[in-house]
C-alpha cells in the first residue's frame, strides 16, 4: 500500500505499525522516527521564519479566521505519488493542511485515493487511532501489540500514583498569550497523579490570561509551547520569566512538548512518564531513557 501522511502524529503511528515501509511521503514536520526525514515532504509552512510567540499566535488566529491554513500542499506531487491512502486529521487547523482541502484533492487523483481523518481528544482515542489504521492497512496484530504495551505502561503508572498527594499543575501550551493545554494533556496529567487545574480532559486548548493562571495557584507549571522541544521551550519561559515567577508555583519544567505531549501518537506513553516522575519524583524516578526531556526553569 502506498501511504502519504500529512500529520507528524499519523507518521509515528504508522512506523509504530510497522508501515513505514509503505510510507511514500510526509509532512514538512515529520522528523520521528529518523526514517521519516528521509521521505519526500509534501507540505510546507507558509508563515515566515524567525516570528516571535506573539507573532505566530497573531498570523495564525488571522489565517484561521479566513478560512485559510498555514501550511501549503504540493498537490503536483501528491499527484505524481499516486497513494492509495492519505492520513490527515481535522482536529485542529493549525496543526495540519484543511481537511476539506485534501478530501478535494483525492478525488482528482487517478488512484482515488482513501482519506482516513485521526481526531483524537483523549488517551483513549489516541490509542482507538492504532486500530484505526490497521484496519485499513491489515495490521491488526501490531496494533494489538501496541495498545497492549501501552495500557500497561499506563496501568504502571497509575497504580504507583494511586492513593498520593495530586499537587495542583497547569499546562501551559503557550505562552504569548498563554493557553491552557487541553485534550489528552489533562488526562495524562491526572494519570501522572496530579491535578490539571486549568485544562479539560478531552476539551480543546483554552486561551487563559496569566491573572487566570495565577489565581489557579499551581504547586507545579509545565511550559508545553505546542510543537518546541525541550530546550526552545525552556528559552520561551526565560522570556516570560516573570510572568511564570508571579505565579507562585514552587517549580515551572519546560518540557518535550513537540516529541512527548502535542502529537498524539504512541509517545504520549513516554509523556506519561515523564509527568509522573515531574509529579512524583519519590514513586517514579526519571528514567535515563527521558533525560534532557525536561528542564527546570529557574526563577
Amino acid at each position: 500500500m502506498r501511504i502519504v501522511s500529512l500529520v507528524p502524529s499519523a507518521t509515528e503511528m504508522l512506523f509504530a505499525l510497522g508501515l513505514g515501509g509503505d510510507l511514500i511521503a510526509v509532512t514538512h514536520e515529520c522528523d520521528y522516527p529518523p526514517a521519516a526525514r528521509e521521505l519526500p515532504r509534501v507540505t510546507r509552512d507558509v508563515l515566515p521564519p524567525g516570528l516571535s510567540a506573539a507573532e505566530i499566535d497573531a498570523a495564525v488566529k488571522q489565517r484561521t479566521l479566513a478560512g485559510e491554513s498555514i501550511y501549503e500542499l504540493d498537490e503536483a506531487l501528491l499527484h505524481d505519488l499516486r497513494p492509495d491512502l492519505i492520513v490527515t486529521q481535522a482536529l485542529c487547523a493549525v496543526c495540519a493542511v484543511s481537511y476539506d482541502d485534501v478530501r478535494a484533492i483525492a478525488e482528482e487523483i487517478d488512484t482515488q485515493p482513501l482519506v482516513v481523518s485521526l481526531d483524537p481528544r483523549t488517551v483513549g482515542e489516541v490509542l482507538g487511532d492504532a486500530r484505526t489504521l490497521a484496519q485499513v492497512t491489515d495490521a491488526n496484530d501490531a496494533a494489538v501489540d501496541l495498545i497492549r504495551e501501552a495500557s500497561a505502561r499506563i496501568d504502571r503508572v497509575r497504580l504507583a500514583v494511586r492513593g498520593a498527594r495530586r499537587p495542583r499543575v497547569v499546562a501551559l501550551e503557550w505562552l504569548d498569550p498563554p493557553f491552557a493545554a487541553g485534550h489528552w494533556t489533562p488526562q495524562l496529567i491526572e494519570y501522572a497523579g496530579g491535578e490539571d487545574v486549568l485544562g479539560f480532559a478531552g476539551e480543546k486548548s483554552e486561551e487563559r490570561s496569566w491573572e487566570e493562571v495565577e489565581a489557579a495557584n499551581p504547586d507545579l507549571v509545565l511550559v508545553m509551547p505546542c510543537g518546541y522541544d525541550a530546550e526552545i521551550a525552556h528559552r520561551e519561559a526565560e522570556m516570560h520569566r516573570d510572568n511564570l515567577a508571579s505565579l507562585g508555583a514552587g517549580e515551572v519544567v519546560a518540557v518535550n512538548a513537540a516529541g512527548l505531549f502535542s502529537r498524539p501518537g504512541p509517545r504520549i506513553i513516554e509523556g506519561l512518564e515523564l509527568l509522573a516522575s515531574l509529579i512524583h519524583p519519590e514513586l517514579l524516578p526519571e528514567s535515563p531513557e527521558l533525560a534532557g526531556q525536561a528542564l527546570t526553569v529557574a526563577l
